[in-house]
């Protein structure tokens, strides 16, 4: 069977992927294997154009966490070995755009899929950007009391972390909206920049709530937050489709 031009860039993005992974040390042996699948699943099942996105996030994100690495170490709130991923991380943030490019494939590429992969993107890296530059900030406080904690401290909020969670929002939303004329998508540009950055943003939120109300009480992991939360951004985006669009 012939592949089809997209086809043949996905596969091309999936290889690159894995060599700058490799390379760069971003992502360990079972994240280069569970970044293989999300990514085929993203670029195949919905467009190549989503995995490009995916892509941007995880090099912007493996270069927030090297951010004065040494200074969290030290406050032992730095990703463990130089924030090199496992396969675990690769499904709590890139997990739910892969679901949604299966039910785009399925559904027959429905309007609100490529929407709702970025959102999930968006989240992940608002929170991503928020953890590993707000995580310095002395002026740390609890979403849920606004009462005062150490920073780094899960559900913890600061004003530096909250402007790198919009950061990661606008990011991704830029990227979306510069790469959606490559797809069939029809959402006017500016909606879709609006709904991808304040999603983000919220699905941040929403992370820190979580962090707050059931990590720190051990009842769930660092990588469920994660999938919870990108998995909020889908639906709020699936959701804003089906309300206002």
């Amino acid at each position: 069977m012939e592949l089809t031009s997209d086809q043949m860039v996905s596969i091309g993005l999936v290889v690159g992927l894995m060599l700058l992974s490799g390379a760069r040390g971003m992502l360990n042996r079972s994240g280069l294997i569970a970044a293989a699948t999300v990514g085929l699943s993203v670029s195949l099942l919905g467009h190549w154009t989503w995995l490009a996105i995916l892509i941007v996030f995880l090099v912007v994100g493996s270069l927030a966490t090297l951010w004065r690495y040494d200074e969290k170490a030290a406050l032992r709130i730095a990703e463990d070995n130089k924030g090199t991923r496992g396969w675990r991380n690769v499904m709590a943030n890139g997990g739910v755009a892969a679901s949604v490019a299966v039910v785009n494939y399925a559904m027959g590429e429905p309007e609100w899929a490529y929407t709702a992969a970025a959102a999930s993107i968006a989240v992940a890296a608002s929170d991503t950007l928020a953890s590993e530059i707000g995580s310095l900030d002395p002026r740390t406080r609890s979403i849920i009391n606004l009462e005062a904690v150490p920073a780094g401290t899960n559900g913890g909020m600061s004003v530096l972390g909250t402007f790198a969670a919009l950061a990661g929002g606008l990011l991704i939303a830029v990227m979306a909206v510069t790469l959606a004329s490559i797809t069939s998508v029809t959402t006017p540009l500016v909606t879709l920049f609006v709904l991808v950055t304040v999603i983000g943003w919220l699905g941040c939120q929403v992370d820190s709530i979580l962090g707050a109300l059931f990590e720190n009480k051990g009842l769930i992991g660092k990588h469920t937050v994660n999938f919870l939360a990108t998995l909020s951004g889908a639906l709020m985006a699936i959701i804003a489709h089906w309300r206002f669009l």
